[in-house]
Parts: structure tokens; C-alpha cells; sequence
């Protein structure tokens, strides 16, 4: 199946970063308790490395923002955002349940078979997702598809899309940042057929 995670750009300058100040904060701490006190670093490096921490969850979901816009923004020049489905019309085409956590997605299907990666629909069929997480708050975005939601461990949230007619990968992601490996949190919904770019209706709902 299609893997949708990956090291490139600022994510892996973050992850580095991330290890860079780990190491740091472990080697102060190990020189506070055994070294010498002509060893120990001043109290005020404690407000600079949270400072850096602070800095970085920024930054990160800065640039999380970023991708996100910027795909939105390509999608709906091409008209890709469209209305398509009215769920009075009938049963959907596939339930999906979603399992979230830190950091990714499960998806099971009608089956019991879980994509670690991966959902794969029919160009135009309707799809119900059944939104779940075990740990923290996230969010679930297909650009594609015009769809956002929010859910919460403990509550279940039931979103449905029309897949869009063009074969292709699209983008699925969390929104709300939930930890280091947020950036990471991705997957693709893959419409089944010839490779494409993504095109044509699709549409949220509350089901």
C-alpha cells in the first residue's frame, strides 16, 4: 500500500533539532547531579531551552499550516472543492472506521481489514467515516474532499465524503497539533484506478 509518511524538508530539520535538544537537556541534567558545580550550566539556560521548545511548536505548526493553505489553495483553483452527495439519497458506498493516535492513522474497513496508511475507495463512491482516538484531541482533513473535523478520545465522529472521479492520491492529515510527530500524522485516500491528480465532487456531512 501507498506509504504516506516520510523524512524530507523541515520535517526531518525538526525531528534532527528535536534530538539536538534532547541530548542537550539530558547531558545539563546529568552535569546538575554529578558534576562539579563549576560544571553546571546557569539557571537562566533553563528559561532558553524552554524558550526553544516553545519556539519549535511554533514553528512547527507553522509550517503545518503552510502546506495545509497551500494545498487548499491549489485544489480550489483547479475546482476540485465541489458539492456531490446528498445522504438522504441513500447508503453509503463504504464505512470506514478511523482509529487516530500519536502519530498516525488506522483504517478499517467493512472487511476488519486495517491500512495502516492507506484508504481505498471507487472514483465517486460515498464514504462514511467513523472518526475515533485513544489519546489525545486530533483532527482529520481531506483537502480534497473539503472536509475538517475535530474529535476528541471518547466520542466517536461520523463524517462522510463523495471520493473524487479522478484515480489518484489524496492528502488526509491532522490538523490539531498533538505532540512531536504531528507533522508526521498523514495518510492518503486512494481513489483506485489510473494514476491522476485528484478531480471533481466531493462533500462533507454529519451523519
Amino acid at each position: 500500500m501507498e506509504n504516506a509518511l516520510g523524512l524530507a524538508g523541515y520535517q526531518s530539520t525538526m525531528i534532527i533539532i528535536v534530538f539536538v535538544v534532547l541530548g542537550f537537556g539530558i547531558a545539563a541534567l546529568f552535569a546538575a547531579l554529578f558534576l562539579p558545580a563549576r560544571w553546571r550550566l546557569p539557571y537562566s539556560m533553563e528559561f532558553l531551552f524552554v524558550g526553544l521548545l516553545v519556539v519549535m511548536v511554533w514553528y512547527g505548526d507553522k509550517r503545518s499550516t503552510e502546506i495545509y493553505t497551500a494545498y487548499q489553495d491549489r485544489l480550489e483553483e483547479e475546482g476540485v472543492l465541489e458539492v456531490g452527495y446528498d445522504p438522504e439519497e441513500g447508503e453509503f458506498d463504504q464505512v470506514v472506521r478511523v482509529l487516530a493516535f500519536q502519530w498516525g492513522f488506522a483504517f478499517v474497513n467493512e472487511e476488519d481489514e486495517i491500512s495502516r496508511n492507506a484508504v481505498v475507495v471507487q472514483p465517486g463512491e460515498t464514504v462514511l467515516f467513523s472518526l475515533f482516538a485513544n489519546d489525545v484531541i486530533h483532527g482529520f482533513n481531506i483537502p480534497a474532499a473539503g472536509i475538517t473535523a475535530e474529535f476528541e478520545p471518547g466520542v466517536e465522529r461520523n463524517v462522510w465524503i463523495r471520493a473524487p472521479q479522478e484515480p489518484g492520491k489524496y492528502l488526509i492529515q491532522c490538523l490539531n497539533y498533538c505532540g512531536v510527530g504531528h507533522a508526521q500524522m498523514k495518510a492518503w485516500l486512494v481513489v483506485q484506478g489510473d494514476e491522476g491528480d485528484g478531480d471533481e465532487d466531493h462533500e462533507e456531512g454529519e451523519a
